[in-house]
């Protein structure tokens, strides 16, 4: 026989149960297409695209998954955010939005891949200004060249 005692200890509050209810009402805003989750620790989130205008576009895909991108598939996915998933297909499974798919990649990975862009263009930089200085007019004088790269604008002032 269970005591009175033990009954109200077991039993939720109303208050408990209309917590939802009570919550701070949140204020209206666009819905923002390309939002992600949080991501895993050390992993960023990017959206690719699959299709585009109802073509796919299987080149790109292959393209990001060799520069180490993983698709992500929805029961990857904390089970608080649902994200729509492709329900056919050889992306059966996948996050996926209006021809795009969700993919994470190692942040080391990609602060890899952007030192290498980066020292690239200065490579390229460095090349341009080099054969910039080599020119040289019809008249066999060199071309001045501002490796600052700065510009004035005027507007009739003297």
């Amino acid at each position: 026989m269970t005591t009175e005692k033990e009954i109200t200890q077991t039993r939720n509050s109303r208050e408990s149960e209309q917590h939802a209810k009570n919550t701070r009402r949140q204020p209206w805003r666009p819905v923002r297409k390309l939002e992600t989750p949080p991501p895993p620790e050390g992993y960023e989130y990017r959206w690719i695209r699959e299709s585009m205008l109802g073509q796919e576009d299987k080149a790109n895909v292959s393209r990001r998954i060799r520069e180490g991108w993983e698709l992500v598939r929805g029961t990857d996915l904390p089970s608080e955010f649902s994200y729509p998933t492709a329900d056919e297909g050889r992306h059966a499974g996948l996050v996926y939005s209006e021809g795009l798919l969700l993919a994470k990649i190692p942040i080391e990975t990609k602060e890899e891949r952007n030192a290498y862009y980066e020292d690239q263009t200065r490579l390229k930089k460095e090349a341009l200004d080099n054969n910039m200085f080599t020119e040289s007019r019809k008249d066999g004088r060199y071309v001045k060249y501002d490796a600052d790269r700065k510009s004035n604008v005027t507007f009739g002032k003297k």
